[in-house]
């Protein structure tokens, strides 16, 4: 290929090239040869190199050394030469490059040229690619074009001008006044670029917004204007006229009339006419009734108005056309807290949406779905979201797994039916609920007295049935080593009566232990079951120490550690095994806070404690307490009024309500043998919290565990004290360079509404240097569907109860 061909012959030559190589061997050769044309001093082929220069650069190949052509050429008084240099300029230049500068001055001249098409390709190249500095030093003369008496530019120049109100927000004071008189045009381009450029100037200053809003009743004169014109060749879209000026001007109502009771009720009529008289069998009309929507929904409008939105919206449910379904349910979802019963009426349309084949359009109908969900719909709502549990993708159960749990812990019309619903998604989606889910069902079933019969027969053919699904079988091995003895008396009125025998029940926990499919802490809570059933049957005792004593040599190392520990229970202190074995009391979670199973102080209280049989019982819990860590037996030290709410193996829990006992106590505390303990004082209060984030329902509070020295542990806890649930929530910290940090994992990433659970995360922080601490806080979390995200400054830290 010689030097000197047409850029229509190149292309033909590139296109022809066979290998990657090939056409990279053509381009190489074509850039030298435009470079060595290029230092020619008199070249009259420049504009055509250029434009050959520019195809290498869309293919994605290095272009730069034409930046300076296209300076020359910009400044070279021929048209054509002119049109290249400036779509060069705009493609290889950017704000950036210091090229760019060398172009100010020629396109200030071209912009007082006398034809109109050199100032077009000025604007144009300004608008594209104009950095700050050419934007204030060229804002005057886009000022001046906006009065031009040329349409075709004063379009141009309108766009201009939102490029450098987007560019420097200050100047927009400079075109006010012209853009208020653009919107007497007749031009539907120059009337479509006034409206971007008013809705810019509205959106960057408070002023100019209270001065537009006395715009309100030409805009929409304007807008009726659109609604009732007839056909016309130049602007009609499928039977809509103009529908991008429509669209644009409703954005530029719903910012005037935005918290603004004159300017909403000034455009209420004019709404309420696009939403009946426009139609939406075409995607131009839905796009010009989905602004009609979020208009109506972001102002004042009145009742039946939003109503009217609301069954637009509707209407886009039964669309074919899954991107209008997918922007209606998302725009329910904003509404749904405000505008509940107008959305109800469409719940049958949402829960069909549940059977879309697009994975958008099913997360989208979950969300609302949930959303709806109310105390008189509750079992018709569940029932539909069960089924969709069943059938749903993988990556959308968990999402469901949690929304039902929420929704039946907040509606649940009865104990039993709470617990059926929980027992179904375990069943259904067992492997894909979060961790929280087997201690939150567990306090559910333990505070449900008169169902554990019924509870038991149900988990027991659920555990033989399927041993697959973690989460069911840790609740029914729990259950089981709680009230096996009911499930051995067969006798239950709810449900149909079954024949089980000791050996039926331990083989099952014993399938349990040995099946590949259970993880370490369900092989915990299978051991803890075998072990409590110690207590409930009296023919197999022999059998399950045996069980026991086998896992005393596990790999598993908490395993083998319970196990050890049963085995002196059932050895050394076998006389004390039924008092520490028995049913767990009644149990009050008074915070939701603890997701993991491990209960906090205070967090879990008997209700009916029982009185000890001997006055010199407390002597003995005080040192009982010390050796907790060593045996888990026992719980937090300051609950002296129940030492034995804490969590035996795999959260199995160990009563030692011997220690009510004087004798049991003192023998507990050598289980070990030789232990020289020494009692240590315990905390009179609680660490000091203090709240450092308060914000649209969401409440940060921080306390300090240990005194503000060089090693230090905080807490955060946030709470949700709005109307809406709240999910993915994350806590990032930073503090100083000079301070080491370490966040340990949260208790959990959502907040159910009306503080009905709290998240918590510990970060540890080492200050060796003891510089003045100050922390950061990053906030991010999702609320009916948007994202929010927001940092708080901490710079004082409360002081630790003592």
């Amino acid at each position: 290929m010689s030097p000197s061909v047409r850029l229509q012959e190149m292309i033909r030559v590139i296109r022809s090239a066979r290998t990657q190589g090939e056409e990279r061997g053509v381009i190489q050769r074509e850039c030298a040869a435009i470079r060595a044309q290029f230092r020619q001093a008199d070249n009259g082929g420049r504009s055509h190199n250029l434009a050959k220069l520019l195809y290498v650069h869309m293919l994605g190949y290095p272009a730069h050394f034409g930046q300076m052509e296209c300076v020359r050429l910009i400044a070279s008084p021929r048209y054509n030469e002119k049109r290249v240099g400036y779509l060069g300029a705009m493609m290889l230049l950017d704000e950036n490059q210091d090229a760019s500068l060398l172009i100010t001055n020629s396109i200030k001249n071209d912009l007082a040229h006398s034809s109109q098409y050199v100032q077009s390709l000025a604007l144009c190249t300004l608008a594209c690619m104009g950095s700050a500095e050419m934007c204030r030093d060229l804002a005057p003369e886009i000022d001046r074009l906006l009065r031009a008496s040329s349409s075709y530019i004063k379009k141009k120049a309108t766009l201009c001008a939102v490029h450098i109100v987007r560019k420097v927000p200050e100047l927009g004071e400079l075109f006010t006044p012209a853009a208020r008189a653009l919107l007497a045009e007749k031009n539907h381009g120059v009337l479509h670029g006034a409206v971007i450029l008013i809705t810019e100037l509205c959106e960057r200053n408070a002023q100019t917004l209270v001065q537009f809003r006395e715009a309100v009743p030409e805009l929409v004169h304007i807008m009726r204007g659109l609604v009732t014109s007839g056909y016309s060749p130049e602007h009609t879209v499928a039977g809509i006229s103009d529908p991008f000026l429509q669209v644009r001007i409703l954005r530029l109502l719903r910012i005037l009339g935005r918290n603004n009771d004159t300017a909403s009720d000034a455009m209420n009529d004019l709404l309420a006419q696009v939403a009946t008289n426009t139609d939406s069998s075409k995607t131009a009309g839905s796009a010009v009734l989905y602004e009609t929507v979020l208009t109506v929904m972001d102002i004042k409008s009145e009742s039946g108005l939003r109503v009217l939105a609301v069954n637009i919206l509707g209407r886009f449910l039964l669309n074919n056309d899954r991107n209008i379904r997918y922007i209606s349910m998302t725009s329910l979802q904003k509404i749904v807290s405000t505008d509940h019963n107008a959305v109800q009426r469409h719940r049958g349309t949402i829960v069909d949406c549940l059977k879309d084949q697009d994975a958008s359009v099913k997360r989208r109908a979950l969300e609302l779905s949930l959303a709806l969900v109310s105390a008189i719909n509750i079992r018709s709502m569940m029932k539909e979201l069960l089924l969709f549990l069943s059938t749903c993708p993988p990556e959308l159960k968990s999402h469901a797994a949690s929304g039902i749990f929420n929704a039946a812990e907040r509606y649940s019309p009865s104990q039993r039916w709470h617990i059926d619903t929980i027992l179904h998604v375990l069943i259904t989606a067992g492997g894909d609920v979060r961790d929280e889910t087997v201690p939150n069902l567990i306090q559910l079933i333990t505070n449900a007295s008169q169902l554990h019969c019924y509870t038991v027969h149900k988990l027991y053919r659920a555990l033989v049935a399927d041993i697959s699904q973690q989460p069911l079988v840790q609740v029914a091995c729990w259950c089981i080593g709680e009230y096996g003895d009911s499930l051995l008396q067969g006798e239950c009125e709810e449900t149909e009566p079954i024949q089980v025998t000791e050996d039926d029940i331990l083989d099952a926990l014993e399938t349990v232990l040995q099946s590949h499919m259970s993880s370490p802490a369900t092989r915990g809570f299978a051991l803890t079951a075998t072990m409590k059933l110690s207590t409930r049957i009296t023919e197999n005792v022999d059998r399950i120490r045996s069980i026991v004593s086998i896992y005393g040599s596990c790999m598993d190392v908490e395993l083998q550690q319970r196990a050890v520990e049963y085995n002196a229970l059932f050895k050394k202190y076998d006389h004390m095994r039924a008092a520490v074995l028995e049913k767990m009391p009644v149990m009050d979670r008074s915070s939701m806070g603890q997701t993991n199973g491990e209960s906090g102080g205070g967090g879990v209280q008997e209700l009916e404690p029982t009185k000890p049989k001997q006055p010199e019982t407390m002597v003995a819990l005080q040192p009982a307490s010390q050796v907790c860590d060593l045996l888990d037996l026992l719980s937090d030290p300051n609950e002296q009024s129940l030492p034995g709410t804490a969590q035996g193996p795999g959260g199995g829990p160990l009563d030692p309500a011997s220690l009510m006992s004087g004798s049991a106590g003192g023998d507990l505390l050598y289980l070990l043998g030789g232990l020289e303990l020494t009692p240590t004082p315990t905390p009179a209060t609680a660490p000091a919290a203090v709240t450092v984030y308060d914000k649209s329902g969401v409440v940060l509070k921080l306390s300090c565990e240990r005194p503000l020295d060089a090693s230090q542990t905080i807490t955060l806890t946030a709470t949700n004290t709005s109307d809406h649930d709240i999910s993915s929530l994350t806590l990032q910290a930073a503090v100083p360079k000079n301070v080491q940090l370490q966040m340990k994992a949260p208790s959990g990433d959502s907040l159910p509404a009306r503080s009905s659970a709290v998240v918590t995360q510990t970060v540890l922080l080492n200050n060796p240097n003891k510089v003045s601490l100050k922390m950061r806080v990053r906030l991010s979390y999702t609320s009916q569907g948007s994202p929010f995200q927001d940092t708080v400054q901490i710079d004082s830290f409360p002081t630790p109860g003592l």
